[in-house]
């Protein structure tokens, strides 16, 4: 048990927030704008917003959604994606990135992940059966998988593919976007997809709300249409003085849809990524420095040809070397005023999909091993340099007074 306490040195005076967005006078400008004129559901700000994603991202079609939640399970329906049918799932991960595939009557098939917490690609191979109808890699924490390897997969095997892309907007992988415009750099699936997330803490964040990506006419049409109650027509093409008030229900769709606040908060947001990404890979590497010397402390895995974008850094604490334990750790932090977080507790272990689908905490090992050492520090924009550094000294303090 720890015997630090809020005296200690290290200590902030006020408390450091785990995540904190970066909203500027010209998102708030353009959302009092959005008040002003009298249209604040989806309107010509959402599309603003997206064509102008589209152009950063480097793809044809991009539909905006209420959430990346959304934008999952609305390309898994488009995909073909229903009952009876399995969908492979890295267990490290957020849940909803599961429960979508259990709401749409399919069953997830988790498997396991490599060092840097992407999806395990032999783990993926292995858990493939007749049944299997797509594979939805995580692009974990801002840095791609191996796409090359997933689409290798997905294309022998027939598999959909449905990127988790929602830490990963402005990540690249072999010089290119990720949601980019699909090329002969891997081998084509049946159908694909890439859903981003804008939730608070994303390094893009409108509150809440998601952008699908796709690069083909059929299927963004159908996940526009989808994402709408089915219906052929929106309300800024029934509402404004050029549209029509007639719509048909072409299918069963959802309620899915972006608003224009929101959008508004997403144009000036998204001429920021680029400049938010480059303090965060900055802030990365300050921590990085820091930690270098620690034995006791695993900083996160880069792997080549990919452009890392820090929505999350997260280290691991190891057992074999420390006196005191992960949640011991984060509770010590806490006491000093410094928030952090886990990234992600295995889907797994999990009370529902235990008990559902019969697993176990001995299932996917290198998931549980990497969980239980595993925490994310403070890193955003909205942090000063020193706010970096203290947490790196905090860290620092509570690894050497615990040292084996």
């Amino acid at each position: 048990m720890s015997t630090l306490s809020s005296t200690a040195p290290w200590a902030r005076k006020s408390f450091l927030p785990y995540a904190l967005p970066s909203i500027g006078e010209e998102e708030i400008a353009e959302v009092v704008d959005s008040l002003r004129s009298g249209w604040i559901t989806m309107g010509p700000k959402v599309k603003r917003f997206e064509s102008d994603f589209a152009e950063y991202i480097g793809t044809t079609h991009a539909i905006a959604v209420n959430s990346c939640t959304a934008g999952l399970q609305i390309a898994l329906h488009a995909l073909g994606i229903g009952a009876g049918d399995e969908v492979i799932v890295p267990t490290t991960t957020f849940c909803a990135t599961a429960n979508v595939v259990v709401q749409l009557g399919a069953k997830p098939v988790l498997v396991d992940v490599g060092d840097d917490l992407n999806i395990d690609v032999a783990s993926a191979r292995a858990a493939v059966t007749t049944r299997t109808k797509a594979i939805m890699p995580v692009h974990y924490g801002g840095q791609a998988c191996d796409l090359a390897e997933v689409y290798g997969l997905a294309a022998e095997r027939g598999l959909a593919v449905v990127e988790d892309a929602a830490h990963a907007v402005g990540s690249e992988y072999a010089g290119r976007k990720i949601g980019a415009t699909f090329d002969d750099a891997f081998p084509r699936p049946p159908g694909r997809a890439t859903v981003f997330s804008f939730y608070a803490t994303k390094n893009l964040a409108t509150g809440e709300g998601g952008m699908i990506t796709v690069d083909d006419e059929a299927l963004a049409n159908r996940c526009r249409r989808l994402a709408l109650h089915g219906m052929s027509r929106d309300a800024w093409q029934r509402y404004t003085s050029e549209g029509s008030w007639y719509y048909e229900v072409l299918e069963p769709g959802y309620k899915q849809n972006m608003s224009d606040v929101q959008a508004a908060l997403g144009i000036h947001q998204l001429r920021r990524l680029d400049g938010f990404i480059e303090r965060r890979q900055r802030y990365a590497a300050v921590y990085d420095r820091a930690f270098a010397e620690l034995p006791e402390v695993s900083v996160p895995v880069r792997r080549p040809r990919r452009t890392h974008t820090f929505h999350l850094y997260p280290v691991r604490f190891s057992h074999e070397r420390l006196r005191i334990g992960r949640d011991d750790i984060i509770r010590e932090l806490a006491r000093g005023n410094i928030g952090t977080s886990v990234h992600f507790i295995p889907v797994h272990l999990h009370p529902y999909y235990r008990d559902t689908f019969g697993y176990s905490r001995g299932d996917l090992a290198n998931a549980v091993r990497i969980y239980d050492e595993l925490v994310s520090l403070p890193l955003y924009p909205a942090m000063s340099e020193d706010d970096v550094a203290g947490v790196a000294a905090a860290v620092r303090a509570i690894v050497e007074q615990h040292r084996t």
